[in-house]
Formats: structure tokens, sequence, C-alpha cells
């Protein structure tokens, strides 16, 4: 221990200035370089994310529905509107809170407050290393070139615009604040920054294993005052909506697509191994459910129960190598990371190479370099390395439980996962692909959604990626077996069908407007319409023999589908799970009924089922 500390704390002094000199100069030039290239790409281009946020600042700034910002078509006409075009974006799984620091900015145009976004990020980032070096003793120097070991998170923090270094900001201020122990103040950080971006939740477990009161009553005033910001803007209908449909899925790994393997977490890698998507994951390892139930429960919550007996039992007085180990739980348990998302480790990182030996100093660069490059997604790299930083860094901490707190513990979590495996079980087995075909199945497709039957065929609207060379919604048709695509450069939405039994009507959204349009799919030719009505009206959807009637029912958290006998009255859930079914449509002999669900699936993205009628 007295070697390790000797060995960082007299650096500078062995080495000679001529080394630090060098070290300086690698890290203004290589911060300049670095930073030149992706600042220059930000400031002349808009694109994800930061269009994400702004567009949800717009939306506070105009009053409107905060269910409809969690809407991707919805969100994708704001979008164009605001001059956005081309592009694809969507709100979840943000907070009502997350937008807040962009409504300052959100009456200028796009380009211009993307502008002011990055140059703020650059003042606060540069803060963060002026923070870190006094909280720590580590030269500023050496943070600037760790910092550089995750340049692929530098750069695209600032490419994209997006709010990781205002996010790193935040949870350095409170880990330095709760060190020089102002409790009150660093819980408030806490709880605000929770309130806008749920990464420090687990911090509130933490502040009540180590009885720092003050602190969780402060997060708990910090998160009430944002909160009530939020509730404000959007009123107690919206706040609601957020907590009871979106929260929950959020929490479940199903705000972004779960099988993705650029998240690398451990939630898309159980996603990925135990569970099969017709779409996303046609092949997973091993086939098991209520084995991916069980261990994503058991998964999440070890970790942090482990964490906070862990800082129970050790008796270290060094709040910051406590607070340096929780920051890398909560990136470890997020159930959504990309590679702008690991710049939250330059605070622990930083925490822990003071006092480092040699050895450790050098896995904590390779640790951090890893988690910055492109390994092999199918290996997982990520999650391993992710899940070895854990160990390593709290090894102390965890040696420190007594064995029967561990046995008991493990205990606790293993009962509460396999209640909690039975719960998932119940709802996975109402859901639609565990009862009906999917249709229309395009591997790797993220939305299907909004079908129409006509004798023509079935038309949708279908999401296309940046892989595909283009961004944004097209018309789809299914047609004896094959797909033809209908796109006329916007973002065509919502179709339905027209009156002449094989065309349909559809929202043309380009340059900022909308426009209505029928489309005739024999010559690929439209036309000008007017806007067409709601397909799904709510009193249901009525077969076209008369005979049944399908609604869609809104639960306390999600949406299901009921078919009901015209004749008797009786009904029975013809979709359910707690996920969305919507959008029903009738084949045109009224033998199924065609739906989008977005069961298994990321929230608001949708696929296709056919549900047969008997």
């Amino acid at each position: 221990m007295v070697r390790g500390r000797y060995h960082l704390e007299m650096t500078d002094r062995r080495v000679g200035p001529l080394v630090l000199w060098m070290a300086r100069v690698a890290a203004v030039v290589g911060f300049a370089v670095v930073l030149s290239a992706a600042f220059r790409t930000g400031w002349t281009r808009i694109s994800t994310d930061f269009p994400n946020y702004y567009i949800g600042a717009v939306a506070a700034r105009h009053h409107d529905s905060l269910p409809d910002l969690y809407d991707w078509t919805w969100f994708a006409r704001q979008m164009n509107y605001a001059g956005i075009e081309n592009q694809l974006g969507g709100y979840v799984p943000q907070s009502p809170a997350t937008m807040l620091p962009m409504i300052p900015i959100a009456g200028f145009p796009p380009l211009t407050a993307k502008r002011i976004w990055l140059v703020l990020n650059l003042i606060l980032l540069l803060a963060v290393i002026g923070i870190l070096a006094r909280m720590t003793g580590v030269r500023w120097e050496y943070l600037t070139i760790l910092l550089l070991c995750g340049y692929r998170s530098l750069m695209t923090n600032f490419i994209y615009g997006q709010y990781y270094i205002f996010l790193l900001f935040l949870l350095t201020l409170t880990l330095y604040t709760f060190a020089r122990k102002r409790d009150s103040l660093s819980g408030f950080l806490c709880g605000a920054t929770f309130a806008m971006k749920l990464y420090p939740g687990p911090l509130l477990i933490y502040f009540a294993a180590k009885r720092a009161w003050t602190s969780v009553l402060g997060m708990v005033a910090g998160a009430a005052c944002v909160g009530g910001v939020a509730l404000l803007l959007f009123g107690w209908s919206g706040i609601a909506y957020y907590l009871t449909h979106v929260l929950p899925r959020t929490l479940e790994g199903n705000s972004v697509d779960p099988y993705n393997l650029l998240t690398a977490t451990p939630n898309m890698l159980l996603h990925r191994v135990f569970l099969r998507e017709a779409e996303l994951n046609p092949h997973p390892v091993f086939e098991a459910p209520w084995l991916f139930f069980f261990m994503r429960t058991a998964t999440q919550l070890g970790l942090v129960v482990f964490a906070a007996l862990g800082v129970v039992w050790k008796a270290d007085p060094d709040r910051r190598r406590d607070l340096a180990w929780i920051l890398i739980l909560l990136v470890l348990v997020s159930t959504s990371t990309a590679t702008h998302t690991y710049i939250l480790l330059l605070t622990p990182m930083a925490v822990l190479l003071r006092g480092a030996s040699l050895p450790k100093t050098l896995y904590l660069f390779a640790s951090y370099s890893m988690l910055n490059l492109f390994p092999p997604p199918a290996l997982f790299l990520k999650v391993w390395t992710m899940l070895l930083l854990f160990f390593v860094v709290g090894y102390d901490y965890l040696r420190a439980i007594e064995m029967r707190w561990a046995m008991a513990a493990l205990a606790a979590v293993g009962l509460i996962s396999a209640m909690d495996a039975q719960r998932c079980m119940k709802d996975y087995e109402a859901e639609p692909a565990r009862r009906y075909p999917e249709i229309a199945v395009e591997p790797g497709a993220l939305f299907s959604g909004y079908p129409v039957v006509t004798r023509c065929g079935m038309f949708y609207q279908s999401m296309m990626s940046s892989g595909t060379g283009r961004e944004g919604y097209v018309l789809r048709r299914l047609h004896d077996g094959r797909l033809d695509t209908f796109d006329f450069g916007g973002n065509e939405l919502r179709p339905v069908a027209a009156g002449d039994g094989c065309g349909i009507e559809f929202e043309h959204v380009a340059h900022g407007r909308s426009t209505f349009l029928r489309l005739d799919p024999l010559t690929s030719r439209t036309e000008a319409a007017t806007a067409p009505a709601d397909p799904n009206p709510d009193d249901g959807v009525v077969s076209p023999d008369r005979k049944w009637r399908v609604r869609v029912r809104e639960t306390a958290t999600s949406e299901q589908l009921w078919l009901e006998d015209t004749a008797s009255g009786k009904a029975k859930e013809l979709a359910g799970g707690s996920c969305n079914n919507h959008s029903p449509a009738w084949e045109l002999d009224s033998s199924a009924v065609i739906f989008a669900s977005d069961c298994g699936r990321a929230y608001g993205l949708p696929a296709l089922y056919r549900a047969p009628v008997n």
C-alpha cells in the first residue's frame, strides 16, 4: 500500500522535468488534435443524438403532450418541422426532465443551439479536469492523457452533441462535494442528476448504506425540485404516463433495441443468449426465457446488493474510493450504453489512479481504452471488461463482507429473482409472439407498424436505418409473399385505406411541412388527398362481416387488444403482455386481425403479427 502511494506521488520528482514537459506536450497536442476534428464535425452538422434532446426541449416550450413525445412517429414529424430532415430520432428512454438543460437554447435554430451546447460542453470538460486534479492530486497532464485513451467516447460526445459531458460534470461535482463532507449539497446534486438521467439511482442505496442521511435527504430534495419543474411543464397525467408506461420498460432494458450488440450491457448479453425474436435475434444461443428473466433480475439486483454490503462492511474512510466503485456500478447496471457513455468512467478512473501501483495504473488505462475501442461485438468484450473492472476495483470491498451476510444476500437475491421470473413468465406467455406468427419479417427491422389491408396487399409504415443508406420512414407492401417499398423522399407516415379498395392514403412529411397523398400501388403514382380519418376509433374496429370488433384497451402499464363478439358482447383477450399492442386491421375475409406489437422489443418500435379469429 505504501509502495503504491510512493510510486504515484513521487513520479514527477523521479522522472524529472523533461518527462513532465513531454507529458504536457502530449496532453495538449493530443487534446487539440482529437477535439478539433470532433468539434469541427459537430459544429458544422446536425446528427444524432442532439436532435433528440433539442426536440424534447422544443416540445416542452410548446407545452406538448408528454405521451406524444414518446411516440416515434410523432417525434419524426416534429424533427422535420424543426428543419432536421433525413434523420431518425426519438425521445425514449429519456425522463421528462432530461431536456431541461436544453430549454434555454431551444429557441435558437437547431445548428445554432448545438453550437452553444458544444461550447458549454467544452467548458464543462475543462472544469471536470480541474476538479479531478484538485480532488485526486493527479496532475492534469496525466488526466488528459487518460481522457485521450477514451478518444472515441470524447469524439462521439462532441460530434453527436451528446449529453454525457454534462452528466460527467454533475457526477464529478457530486463526488467532489461528498468527499469534502458537504453531504447535503452532494445529495442535492445527485438527486437533480437522477431526475434528468437515471444513472445515479443506486447512489441513494450507497448513501443509505453509509448512513449519510443528510445526503439521502438532499437527494430526495434535488429529485423533487427538478421533478417539480417537469410536473409544471407536462402536468401529472404526463408524468404518470412516463412512470407507468415508459420507466418500467426502461428498467427492463427494453427502451432501445435490447438485442443490439453495440449496447454492450449484461442485459443485452442475456437477451442474445436466451431469447428469440424473429427479426432481431432469430438464433439465440440457448432459448430459455425463464432463465433469462431469472438471470436478468439476479444480475442487476445481485450487483447492487453486494456493492451496498461491501461499502458497509469495509471500514474505509476514503469516500472518494467508495464513490469511484459505485460510479463503475452505475455504468455496469445501465440497461443502455454506447461508446459515448464510457466517458462517465473518467471520474472513477481518475480517483483510482491516486496511490495506484504501476500494474494497477496500466490496468486502469487499458480498461478505459478497451471500452472505447470497437472489438468484435459478438465476443461481448466490453461486457466482460466492465464486469472484470467492477470486481477488480471492488475486490477489497467484497472480501470484507462476512460470509453469513454474503450467503443470506445470495439466498435473498435468488429467491427474489425466481419469484420475479415466475411473474415475468406469465406476461411473456401472453405476448403475441407466443401465440401468433410474425409477418412481413425483415432481418434487423426495428419498426413495422400501422398495417392496412386492401385487395392489393397489406401496407405498413417501416423504418429505414442508417445501415441502409437512408434514414426515415417509408411505406412497404406485402403482396404475394413479396415486399415492395414506396419511398417519396420524406417520412411516409400513418397509411390508411383509400376509398377505391386498392390504394392507400398517407401523410408525407418533408421540408418542414405535412401533406396528404393518395397512392396507387399498381402505378406507384400519387395525388393530393385530404387528411385521412383515424383508422382505429375509440369504439373499436369492426370486421368486414360485422361479426367481430377488436378494441385497444389501455391498462395501467400497457395497451392490449380484445376481441368482442358483436352479437353477444362477449370479449376475450387477443394480445396481452406488459407491452403495447395496437393498430388492428382486419383481413378482407374477416379470418384474422393484423396488428402491431412492441412486445419483446424496444418501446414503441413494433413488429407485425397475424391473429386468426375462430
